[in-house]
C-alpha cells in the first residue's frame, strides 16, 4: 500500500523577514515582503494582497447558465461573467457572500448549493482565492427585493446560455473572464462524471498564509 500523499498542492510557507504595504489601494493594497528561500537566498516580492472572493454558476433546469454581462475598464471590455464579489464583509461566510451576490447581481435565489471548484486566481502575483459555487433549484426574487444597481452595474443584462454552448464559446475564445472560463468548464466536466465531483458548500476554502 503506498504511503504517497494524494496529488495536489502542499501549504509551506517560507520565513518572511520583513512586510510593508506600498501601496494602498481603494479595494486592495500592494505588499513587498523579504522572503527567506534557504538556499536559494532571500528575495523580494511585491504581490496585490486581496480579500478573496466567491462566485456563482447557476444551473436551471434546462441545464443553462445564468450569465451577467459587465464592463471591466482594465481590458476596456463588455464581458460576459458569473454573478461574482468580494469577500469583504467581516465575518460573513463565504456562501453567506455567494447567495448575496447571486440575489444582488441577478435578481435570483438557489435552494440547492454546492462547491465547484477553488482556486489561486494568479498566485504569481496576488494571494485572491476564489471559491465557485454550483446553484441549483433557482427562482427570482420578488419585485421588493429587487438590488438598486449603480456605477458599471447598472443596467447590467443577463442571459441564459446552454452549459454545452458556453463551453464552445470558451473554448473558441469568445469567453475571456477567469471565473466564467473556470465554472463553465468544470461544471462540464462535473455534469460529466454525474456530479459526484462537488463538496458540501461549507467545505473550507484553500489557506494562503
Amino acid at each position: 500500500m503506498s504511503d504517497i500523499a494524494p496529488f495536489g498542492d502542499v501549504l509551506s510557507p517560507r520565513p518572511v523577514l520583513s512586510s510593508e504595504v506600498v501601496h494602498a489601494g481603494l479595494v486592495w493594497d500592494v505588499v513587498r515582503d523579504s522572503v527567506d528561500l534557504g538556499e536559494a537566498g532571500v528575495v523580494n516580492r511585491e504581490y496585490v494582497q486581496h480579500p478573496g472572493a466567491v462566485a456563482v454558476l447557476a444551473l436551471n433546469e434546462q441545464d443553462e447558465v445564468l450569465f451577467i454581462r459587465q464592463y471591466r475598464h482594465p481590458v476596456r471590455s463588455d464581458l460576459w461573467e458569473l454573478p461574482a464579489g468580494l469577500l469583504d464583509v467581516s465575518g460573513e461566510p463565504p456562501l453567506d457572500a455567494a447567495m448575496r451576490e447571486l440575489r444582488e447581481e441577478a435578481d435570483v435565489r438557489a435552494r440547492r448549493w454546492d462547491v465547484l471548484i477553488d482556486w489561486f486566481n494568479s498566485p504569481g502575483g496576488m494571494d485572491e482565492v476564489l471559491r465557485l459555487y454550483l446553484a441549483r433549484d433557482v427562482t427570482p426574487v420578488g419585485p421588493h427585493d429587487l438590488h438598486e444597481r449603480s456605477e458599471e452595474e447598472l443596467g447590467m443584462l443577463t442571459r441564459w446560455v446552454p452549459l454545452d454552448d458556453a463551453r464552445d464559446a470558451v473554448l473558441a475564445g469568445r469567453i475571456h473572464n477567469p471565473g466564467a472560463v473556470v465554472g463553465v468548464l468544470a461544471a462540464w466536466s462535473a455534469r460529466q462524471a454525474g456530479w459526484t465531483t462537488l463538496r458540501s458548500p461549507n467545505s473550507p476554502m484553500p489557506p494562503r498564509r
